[in-house]
């Protein structure tokens, strides 16, 4: 260990030792709570100390508990069926995600900000029911991506009894179950993709197989004739709608 790292790690117990002692101290109401008729209420210091903490979360939150992930596989899966290594670039496609991710979303957070935000605002809710507010039109969108098959793996897996409820069932079980269901449609819609370019691919390299063209490439024939069924069939909106119609919303 070098000597920068030791030090590095000798301030960071320091810290971790006084920090409950710098806490207490009187003065500092960072931590504070108290326990009003709503509920437990928290200081505005840990207010903004919680939503800072979240906003540190958000790209994890958007690919994992959104339709992000979904969107972004299958235009990589696109990507690839096409022959097209770096086109569109890694930026155009997450792009493409982000923005139909957030218009398929639109109703979950309209109804956050109507129900959670809105009321927390206005202060009219705590930070505590502001969040639990906001959990439920995710949680019940999440819910209806789920495949019960998916659920039903995950709940064995961490070792629960089967959750008869939808609304008891763990957000940390609810969260991976949703990623397996959006994995598996992902790769089906691929799967649909990838089949009318292997047709073209197919017959593109029986036909220079038939004129002995052996050592030119069927990649670098078939891919023009790629591009242009995909044009001119309009693959870009028919993916589109056919992607935000694959999502349940509910309103």
């Amino acid at each position: 260990m070098t000597p920068s790292m030791r030090i590095a790690l000798r301030l960071l117990v320091c810290s971790l030792l006084l920090m409950p002692s710098l806490a207490n101290a009187e003065g500092l109401t960072i931590l504070t709570e108290t326990q009003g008729d709503d509920g437990t209420e928290y200081s505005v210091k840990l207010q903004i100390l919680i939503l800072m903490t979240l906003l540190s979360f958000v790209p994890a939150f958007v690919i994992m508990c959104t339709s992000f992930t979904r969107i972004v596989i299958v235009l990589a899966i696109l990507r690839q069926a096409l022959g097209l290594q770096q086109t569109p670039p890694n930026q155009v496609l997450v792009g493409i995600a982000l923005i139909f991710t957030l218009l398929i979303m639109r109703p979950v957070w309209t109804k956050i900000y109507d129900d959670a935000y809105v009321p927390y605002s206005n202060g009219e809710a705590t930070l505590a029911q502001a969040l639990k507010t906001a959990e439920k039109p995710l949680r019940r969108y999440m819910l209806d991506q789920t495949q019960r098959k998916a659920l039903e793996q995950v709940t064995k897996i961490a070792g629960e009894t089967q959750i008869a409820d939808e609304e008891a069932i763990p957000f940390l079980i609810l969260l991976p179950a949703y990623l397996l269901s959006e994995l598996k449609v992902a790769f089906q819609i691929g799967f649909m993709l990838f089949l009318p370019f292997l047709v073209i691919d197919l017959v593109v390299a029986s036909v220079l197989m038939s004129m002995g063209m052996m050592m030119l490439s069927p990649l670098i024939v078939s891919l023009p004739f790629k591009l242009l069924v995909f044009v001119i069939v309009d693959g870009w909106g028919l993916l589109m709608g056919s992607l935000a119609n694959s999502f349940w919303v509910s309103t």
